[in-house]
C-alpha cells in the first residue's frame, strides 16, 4: 500500500522540521574496499547545529559501495544504491532510521535495472524512488510503500546517444535525477549524451519518456549534477567536462559560467547544490579542491562569489545543514570529512578545523535527531 497524503503529513508533523533540530545526525556514503582501514558501508555521525562539531564515525549499515544515500521527506527511512552489478543492476536498499540511536535497519532491497548505480532520489510526496545508472546509462523508478520499503518497479527507461567527447561520452551515462516540486516530472542528468532527460511519473501511466521535453546542455559540458532552488523556480546544472555551472531556464541553458579561476587541467566538477535560503550555488571542483559559490540574482542568473579552500582531496561530495550556518565538505582522496562556517551574506566559508575520518566519502546527508 503506498504512502497516502495524509500519512505523510502526519509523519512530517510528527517528525518537527529539520531546520529546527539541535542536532542532527549525518549519514556518509562510502565507496567500500578490502583493507583494514577501508570503508566497509553507510557510516553516521551526530552533528551539533550550534557548535559545529561532529562526533567519530560509526558504522550504521554495511553494505558494498554506498555511493549515494538519500532520505525520505518524513526523515524515518534512508535508501541506498551500491555501485556495480550486471545486466539487472546493482543494489537498491531501503533502511528504517532510528533518530535517536541514528542505527539503520534494512527493510529491503531490489535490482536497480542497469549496470552502475550512483544516484537515488525520493519524490517529494514520499511516493518514489527514483535511480540514475552511469554504466547502463539508464533510468529506474520504483514506487514506496507506506512502511518505508521499496515497491514494484514502476518503470525503467534505456537512454539512447553520444556526444562530442570521444572518452566519456560514446554512450549514455545517467549520473543524477531529481523531482520537481510536484513529483509528477523526473529530470535525469546523462553525462553521456548532453541531455537532461525529462520524464512524465504517475501510478497510473507509470514512467512516461518525453523527448521534445528533453533539454540540451553545452556539446562536450557532460552534466552531472542538478539542483533546484527551494522555491522550485530555478534550476542549475554543473558541467563535469567542461568544469561549468548551467543556469536553466523555459528547457534550455540560458547562461554558462566556469566554476573556475583560470584554467585547470584535469579539474571535473561533482556536486552542485543551492543553499537553504536560495541565494546561493555552489559546486565541487576535483583537480582546483574548491568549492566554487555563484550569487544568485534576482533573476535567477548567476554571479561568481569566489572559491571555498582548504584542506580539501578530491570534493566529490559536499553539503549545507538545514540551517545553513555549516557546510561539510567530503575529501574523497584525503579519507576525512572536514566542518566549515558558512557566511550567508558573502556565500563564503571558513574551516574551523573540526575533521572525522571517513574513508572514501562520497555523500553527505543530514537527518534531525528526535
Amino acid at each position: 500500500m503506498l504512502i497516502s497524503r495524509l500519512a505523510l503529513v502526519a509523519a512530517l508533523t510528527a517528525t518537527g522540521s529539520a531546520a529546527n533540530a539541535a542536532e542532527h545526525w549525518v549519514y556518509f556514503g562510502t565507496y567500500t574496499g578490502k583493507g583494514e582501514t577501508d570503508s566497509k558501508g553507510i557510516y553516521r555521525a551526530k552533528f551539533d547545529d550550534a557548535s559545529g562539531k561532529l562526533t567519530a564515525p560509526e558504522l550504521a549499515a554495511e553494505m558494498g559501495s554506498p555511493s549515494f544515500v538519500t532520505v525520505h521527506p518524513n526523515k524515518q527511512f534512508l535508501y541506498a544504491v551500491g555501485e556495480g552489478g550486471g545486466k539487472e543492476g546493482g543494489p537498491v536498499v531501503a533502511f528504517a532510521i532510528d533518530a535517536k540511536t541514528g542505527e539503520l535497519k534494512k527493510l529491503n532491497e531490489d535490482k536497480s535495472g542497469g549496470p552502475g548505480p550512483c544516484y537515488i532520489v525520493i519524490s517529494p510526496k514520499g511516493e518514489f524512488a527514483a535511480v540514475a545508472n552511469y554504466g547502463g546509462g539508464s533510468t529506474c523508478v520504483f514506487t514506496v510503500e507506506a512502511d518505508g520499503k521499496l515497491g514494484k518497479r514502476l518503470g525503467f527507461v534505456q537512454h539512447t546517444g553520444s556526444s562530442t567527447n570521444p572518452n566519456r561520452q560514446k554512450e549514455p551515462h545517467a549520473h543524477c535525477c531529481a523531482f520537481n516540486a510536484a513529483g509528477d516530472h523526473l529530470y535525469t542528468v546523462d553525462l553521456g549524451i548532453d541531455k537532461i532527460k525529462v520524464f512524465h511519473v504517475s501510478l497510473k501511466k507509470g514512467v512516461e519518456e518525453d523527448t521534445e521535453e528533453d533539454i540540451t546542455t553545452p556539446p562536450g559540458s557532460g552534466p552531472r549534477h542538478i539542483a533546484f532552488a527551494p522555491d522550485g523556480k530555478g534550476i542549475y546544472v554543473c558541467g563535469e567536462l567542461d568544469s561549468t555551472v548551467n543556469v536553466i531556464k523555459g528547457g534550455k541553458v540560458v547562461q554558462s559560467l566556469s566554476t573556475l579561476p583560470k584554467p585547470t587541467p584535469g579539474n571535473s566538477t561533482a556536486e552542485c547544490i543551492v543553499s537553504p535560503d536560495g541565494k546561493f550555488v555552489y559546486v565541487s571542483n576535483r583537480g582546483h579542491n574548491t568549492v566554487a559559490a555563484f550569487k544568485v540574482k534576482d533573476d535567477r542568473m548567476l554571479e561568481a562569489a569566489g572559491h571555498i579552500a582548504g584542506d580539501i582531496k578530491i570534493p566529490r561530495n559536499f553539503n549545507i545543514d538545514p540551517s545553513g550556518k555549516w557546510m561539510l565538505i567530503a575529501s574523497q582522496d584525503g579519507g576525512k570529512v572536514g566542518v566549515w562556517a558558512r557566511d550567508a551574506e558573502t556565500g563564503g566559508a571558513k574551516e574551523t578545523g573540526t575533521t572525522v575520518p571517513v574513508s572514501r566519502c562520497v555523500c553527505v546527508k543530514f537527518v534531525p535527531v528526535k
